[in-house]
């Protein structure tokens, strides 16, 4: 049985009717950047200055953009987060999250978004007593891809081995966070920002439609 399950946020966990997506081309086209859909998606679940900043080298634009792209772009998600009734759980969300502390496993979130948008979205939910702990991208010293953000969870929920920990995610690059902090299952949902067609070639261990799916493969009893 696992110890902690990490899951992703916006996508997995967080029904937020792709606004995300909306809200990075926004911030891109105020400052005269034109952005397609499949850019946007290509980098979902990144640390978003990171996100910024590498669609601005593309471009060959002044990276010193970044930072008030990304502040246009953190202002308008804190506002959706907080008043915009599209938000709500993902399906089975609450279900899992509960299941599995019931089972003893301990749950946590972590998310490419900074800590403001990654507070506003738990306290939106009402999940700050559902929750073992939770880790925004720079909250750490370097986001996904990168194992950082788990291995913080892992520090502040006390499990130690790593093969004693599931990561649940629905972009590639969570793949690769979990990858690279060496978790015992990677799981990859289907049903958020990326299909199982884009999610298969990264191999995750599984591929689930939805979370309760998932809950197969970590609570095996489920």
């Amino acid at each position: 049985m696992y110890q902690l399950v990490v899951f992703d946020m916006a996508g997995t966990t967080v029904h937020d009717r792709d606004f995300v997506h909306q809200a990075l081309i926004a911030a891109m086209q105020a400052f005269g950047f034109q952005l397609e859909r499949s850019e946007a998606n290509a980098v979902m679940g990144y640390p978003k200055p990171l996100a910024i900043r590498q669609m601005l080298e593309r471009r060959g634009a002044d990276i010193a953009l970044t930072e008030p792209i990304h502040q246009r772009f953190l202002e308008e998600m804190v506002r959706f987060y907080a008043t915009d009734p599209a938000v709500k759980p993902a399906d089975f969300a609450e279900e899992t999250l509960l299941r599995l502390r019931a089972a003893g496993i301990q749950v946590a979130l972590n998310t490419g978004f900074s800590r403001d948008i990654a507070h506003t979205i738990i306290r939106r939910l009402g999940w700050e007593d559902r929750l073992d702990a939770w880790v925004a991208s720079d909250m750490v010293e370097q986001g996904r891809p990168y194992p950082h953000m788990i291995r913080y969870l892992m520090q502040q929920t006390g499990v130690t081995n790593p093969a004693a920990v599931a990561k649940v995610g629905d972009t590639p690059v969570d793949i690769e966070e979990g990858r690279n902090a060496r978790v015992g299952l990677v799981l990859a949902v289907t049903n958020g920002a990326y299909t199982a067609e884009d999610l298969a070639p990264h191999q995750p261990d599984r591929l689930v439609a939805d979370l309760r799916e998932a809950m197969a493969y970590l609570l095996p009893s489920a």
